[in-house]
């Protein structure tokens, strides 16, 4: 069951908190910003449970957002929202099978693209966590870093897909 401070996870925007109740939609804190999210949507897994506002009463979710933000940007973890090109607003990916009397995917370009950027994000993470390995020594870290980075580059074919060019992969360069 959703209630408030739920962690959720949505198919386009990923996992987020649950922070208010408006009624016929949920209000959840993602990390590209806040969404209502209709409670007939079928598509919102919970991940972990909340609470009940009325068993609860000295928690006010003002306070408790304002923290969850402070905290996400002290690590870092709550990056600008990043934007689809303007031309591929409510756009379609189609996927056409070269099997004949197989079915074409067809994927909203906008859910595609979060997909994208959720791996972008995890490579950032990833990265992360390898330098601050103490496991590793450092010429396992390059190496690993020097993997990451090939993996930016063989993205940089979905630069295409952004809106601002500071937010494009970037991979090896060929200087």
């Amino acid at each position: 069951m959703i209630s408030l401070g739920a962690r959720v996870n949505h198919p386009s925007f990923g996992e987020g908190i649950v922070i208010a109740d408006e009624g016929s939609t949920w209000e959840v804190f993602f990390r590209g910003g806040d969404q209502s999210i209709s409670k007939s949507f079928e598509g919102l897994e919970v991940l972990a449970y909340g609470f009940e506002s009325e068993s609860e009463p000295g928690i006010d979710m003002d306070i408790v957002e304002d923290a969850l933000r402070n905290v996400l940007e002290e690590y870092n973890a709550l990056p600008e929202p990043i934007h689809l090109g303007d031309r591929w607003e409510g756009g379609t990916l189609i996927m056409k099978p070269g099997k004949e009397n197989t079915q074409s995917k067809e994927v909203p370009i906008v859910t595609f693209f979060h997909k994208i950027v959720m791996m972008r994000d995890r490579l950032r993470v990833m990265e992360q966590q390898i330098n601050k390995s103490e496991a590793l020594s450092e010429s396992e870290k390059i190496q690993l870093q020097q993997y990451i980075t090939r993996c930016y580059g063989s993205m940089t074919t979905f630069n295409v897909l952004f809106h601002d060019k500071e937010d494009y992969f970037r991979g090896e360069s060929k200087g």
